[in-house]
């Protein structure tokens, strides 16, 4: 086969010419689904998500003094369009008096690197340590 018969070759590290523009919306931003995959682990988190869920590592819950994502409240992170996000989480107690400061600080936290309007949903669902990355940080056996 000569030279001119081959495919054209790519930079052995060069994304496949049909990817996104970085800074694009992901696959699916536009019809309001997920842009990544949530805990049942459908895809890899984008760039975005990661840099939300790093911000949210500041939000912190007063009274366990562990962070939102610690503790498993964060369960999934949405980018829908017109331009929000959605988080949804859940709270580790019902009624808990303190979630209108957390709404507020998860909000700002996620504002700080995604501009645009920020819509945080309370789920209804019960919290539990097995919800958590490592529960082990609650510092018990339970």
């Amino acid at each position: 086969m000569s030279e001119s018969e081959r495919e054209p070759s790519r930079e052995p590290n060069a994304p496949p010419a049909a990817a996104a523009a970085p800074g694009a919306p992901p696959t699916g931003s536009a019809s309001g689904t997920p842009a990544s995959g949530d805990a049942t682990g459908q895809a890899a988190p984008s760039q975005q998500e990661l840099a939300v869920r790093s911000a949210l590592e500041t939000v912190m819950d007063p009274e366990i003094n562990l962070s939102v994502i610690d503790l498993g409240l964060i369960r999934e992170v949405r980018f829908l369009d017109p331009p929000k996000t959605l988080i949804r989480m859940m709270l580790t107690t019902p009624f808990c008096p303190y979630a209108p400061q957390m709404i507020e600080d998860v909000k700002q936290a996620v504002t700080s690197v995604v501009p645009q309007e920020c819509e945080v949903e309370i789920l209804p669902d019960a919290w539990s340590p097995d919800l958590m990355p490592d529960p082990g940080l609650l510092g018990f056996s339970y």
